[in-house]
This record gives C-alpha cells, sequence and structure tokens, in this order.
C-alpha cells in the first residue's frame, strides 16, 4: 500500500498542502492504551500529524520515505514507547548506522517514559537501553552486526536511516523477528537505487504499507529552506528533500538498465 504525499504549484510560486492531525473514528477525550495516537497524544503529549499517526497505527510490515527533518526519530521513539508499555515483557530494537544515532534515538524514547511518570533506568546489559517496570526493554543498536545476533523474540524492530544501513546487517538481525513474529518498520531518507532500503521500497510487494512524506509537505521546512536547497543542487535536493531514488553520479548504468539485464531471455533460434 503506498501512501504518497501530495503538493500543489510550481516552484518558486508554490501554495503547500500541511499535513494535519488524523482525526480517528470514534475518537475519546481519553483514549485506550492500545490507541497509538491517543497513547502519543495524551501519555507522551507528542500530538501525531496525518503521516505520523499512519506510521504509529501501522501493522507487521512498513517502509517511511521521508524528507530530512521530518522527525522519523521521533515518531519511531514514540511507537517504540508505546509497544514496550503496552506490551509488557516485549523487547524493542531500534537500529542505525552508528552509536551515536542510536543514542540520539535513545534520548527521545528516554524523555517520552519520563513524561509518564517512570524512572528511565537501563536493563544492565546493553549501554542504550530502557527497562520499564513492565519488563519491557527498548534498545538501540548501531549498525553493526557482531552487535546484534545474541537478540531474539523481538516484538518490535525499527531500522532508522536504513539507505545507510549495510545489507548484512539487515539479514543478519531479520531472523530475530522469526520467534514471535515480530513488526518490522525501514525509516529513511532515499540514498541512490541500492540497498535494502531501495529494494523493499520498490520491490518488496503488497506486505508493506509504505507511507512518503515529501519536504513541501512537512509544515517544519519553510518554503524559503526549500528553495534555498534546491538551489544547490537539483539530484540532492530530488533526494534529500522530495523523496527521490536518484541515480548515483557517475553511473555507467542506470539501475533499470542493470536489471533489465538480469532478466532471462528466451535463446535466439538459427
Amino acid at each position: 500500500m503506498l501512501i504518497e504525499e501530495s503538493w500543489l504549484g510550481i516552484y518558486g510560486k508554490r501554495q503547500f498542502q500541511r499535513p494535519r492531525r488524523m482525526k480517528l473514528a470514534g475518537e475519546k477525550r481519553t483514549g485506550e492504551i492500545g490507541d497509538a495516537v491517543a497513547f502519543a497524544r495524551e501519555r507522551l503529549e507528542f500530538d501525531a500529524d496525518e503521516k505520523q499517526a499512519l506510521v504509529l497505527l501501522g501493522g507487521r510490515r512498513g517502509i517511511v520515505n521521508c524528507t530530512r527533518q521530518w522527525g522519523k526519530s521521533t515518531v519511531a521513539a514514540a511507537k517504540a514507547v508505546h509497544r514496550a508499555y503496552t506490551a509488557p515483557g516485549s523487547l524493542v530494537l531500534l537500529l542505525s548506522p552508528s552509536g551515536r544515532q542510536s543514542g540520539e534515538f535513545l534520548r527521545k524514547a528516554e524523555e517520552f517514559v519520563r513524561k509518564m511518570g517512570i524512572r528511565v533506568r537501563g536493563d544492565g546489559d546493553n549501554h542504550l537501553s530502557i527497562l520499564l517496570p513492565n519488563g519491557s526493554r527498548v534498545v538501540g543498536l548501531p549498525g553493526n552486526e557482531k552487535t546484534g545476533r545474541g537478540f531474539s523474540a523481538v516484538s518490535l524492530m525499527l531500522i532508522d536511516e536504513a539507505a545507510r544501513v549495510s545489507d548484512e546487517f539487515y539479514r543478519a538481525m531479520r531472523p530475530c523477528l522469526a520467534a514471535v513474529d515480530g513488526d518490522l518498520w525501514l525509516m529513511s531518507t532515499p540514498n541512490g537505487k541500492r540497498g535494502f532500503f531501495w529494494d523493499e521500497w520498490a520491490h518488496g510487494g503488497e506486505a508493506w504499507e509504505r507511507v512518503q512524506v515529501a519536504g513541501p509537505d512537512c509544515a517544519r521546512i519553510s518554503a524559503r529552506m526549500l528553495e534555498e536547497e534546491r538551489e544547490k543542487g537539483d539530484a540532492l535536493f530530488r533526494q534529500e528533500y522530495l523523496c527521490e531514488f536518484v541515480e548515483r553520479e557517475g553511473a555507467v548504468f542506470s539501475q533499470e538498465s542493470i536489471e533489465a539485464m538480469r532478466q532471462d531471455f528466451e535463446a535466439l533460434k538459427v
């Protein structure tokens, strides 16, 4: 399922259609904790807009292809804390390319935990971790295969900046979901037509929910800022702010040409 953002006008004279918070059917002032959007608003003080709500409510498999500075790490932290709080004894993993990025995610998750009146503490085994009173854990890991292989029964796995995480690490971590049929969400700005993020987005099939959020639809990015960024280079702007999978500079063949060469053709009859 592809959920695309729309924006109006021509660049330089653009009027933007900004996201708004989703109104849920039968929404009450005090929502059930199973409603991730109501939980985020009332317990975490995070008021999700329409696209953020789609991520919070998303199911078993999801891909978020988003502009820079959309706030995907904050949405990921809210989704992680909701799962950990509402599913006692669960394990939530956040994977990212570096320890610094994993640490930033944990910092946001810790802020949400404090807003619920819960004292933040680690699990005693992992440097970047949160242990809740109900036995659930949230653990942040950098993109290193050796650091991730010891985990199992993962209820929710979130991969931040997935386009910059190696295919090897992705393949090594997926089996951690098997024992409990856990959920998997990939979140990133594109990084060319290569790697598992591109492959799952383009060829992953109907199993994946797809959410796309371009820069012109993000209320936190001004039209003036977008115009300044566009003037620095078209290809980079299309990748970083318009969520396009741009061909790598210097590539001899396009990704489409490479995929076409891999197709099987009937042998010529002579």
